[in-house]
């Protein structure tokens, strides 16, 4: 027996020797890239996922296909956190970030690591912040509706205050804000319209915290919830892909903006102001719209099946909130929704 363990163990410690070299070799000139290649490879992080970053890089890559691209997609606060190290060690690594959490661009702004870029097409575009500046724009507004599930729920809910109804008892569920850029700045928006006492209302439902925002819609679609907060375009696709889903806006539309920005110490400057050109485009918002969520020109059409509102109906519509107010209450807000509704 001793012997097997041994020889086990050596196959065990061979196969990761082995691994290793083969990362070695593998990823080694492909992350440095050589002289030549590595200072032409553009790194993106961000939290959009694969349905909607896939394309447009790809798009990006047709028009320009000298540049390299990279990307890595995650929530947005697994992304800060290796900003945040990365820069600890010496040097940020991505050259262009595009997130949905508006209150981490504010913080970036303000720590002075963002470059300052005015696109050109910036007088073509729907911008969200009246205190637009360069550093960040918006590249798409997305919106967050209640999912359902149409097997559980037969009439569409029609407002906010519907959640808090004996169809949605220990059945709805809302992401993890520490987890979700786009579930912190929900709560933060429907906290100024309604109050916590809307929170104390869900939480007297049994409302549940779910994961990241992927996640919750799967448990929507599979029926572990009868509904959640969503996003729009990863509802969207899912019903594409044959959920038995719907998304359904109230009137008081939550509608969230994804910031792209540069950062100042990138190697490839230039190649990220390419890549805001392109993702800023119409041919990059076409794709936007297309996936179901909103685009931030008014030149794109926006294809019917969604039922979203115009970006400038949203936009009328949407719950006002001052990011620079809701920035210093980021981990206060985080931790009352977790204190009122309770991780079960």
């Amino acid at each position: 027996g001793e012997c097997m363990r041994k020889q086990g163990i050596l196959a065990f410690l061979a196969a990761v020797l082995c691994t290793v070299l083969l990362v070695g070799c593998g990823g080694g000139p492909q992350q440095s890239g050589g002289a030549s290649g590595g200072k032409n490879k553009l790194v993106i992080y961000t939290s959009m996922k694969e349905s909607l970053i896939g394309g447009i890089v790809e798009g990006f890559k047709k028009k320009y296909p000298d540049i390299e691209v990279d990307y890595q997609s995650a929530g947005a606060g697994k992304l800060m956190a290796k900003i945040a190290a990365e820069k600890q060690s010496g040097h940020i690594l991505a050259d262009v970030i595009w997130t949905s959490e508006v209150p981490d661009f504010y913080k970036m702004k303000a720590d002075g690591v963002l470059e300052n870029y005015k696109t050109p097409v910036f007088g073509e575009l729907l911008n969200p912040f009246d205190d637009y500046d360069g550093t960040f724009t918006a590249a798409r507004l997305g919106t967050l509706g209640i999912a359902y599930n149409t097997d559980k729920i037969q009439s569409a809910p029609t407002q906010w205050a519907d959640l808090t109804q004996p169809a949605f008892t220990n059945a709805f569920g809302i992401a993890d804000p520490a987890l979700s850029g786009t579930s912190y700045m929900s709560i933060a928006l429907l906290q100024k319209q309604f109050g916590w006492e809307f929170f104390e209302k869900l939480s007297a439902n049994q409302t549940r915290i779910g994961k990241g925002a992927g996640q919750v819609i799967d448990d929507t679609s599979s029926g572990e919830l009868s509904a959640c907060l969503a996003v729009d375009y990863i509802t969207n696709n899912k019903v594409k892909k044959g959920a038995h889903v719907a998304l359904a806006y109230p009137p008081e539309l939550l509608v969230v903006p994804s910031p792209v920005a540069i950062f100042k110490e990138s190697n490839n400057i230039d190649a990220a102001k390419k890549f805001v050109d392109y993702l800023l485009s119409q041919e990059a918002q076409t794709m936007i719209a297309n996936e179901g969520t909103l685009p931030v020109r008014s030149d794109v059409e926006i294809p019917e099946k969604f039922g979203l509102p115009k970006p400038e109906e949203a936009l009328q519509r949407a719950i006002k909130v001052n990011y620079t107010e809701i920035l210093p209450q980021k981990e206060e807000t985080i931790k009352k929704f977790t204190e009122i509704i309770g991780k079960k």
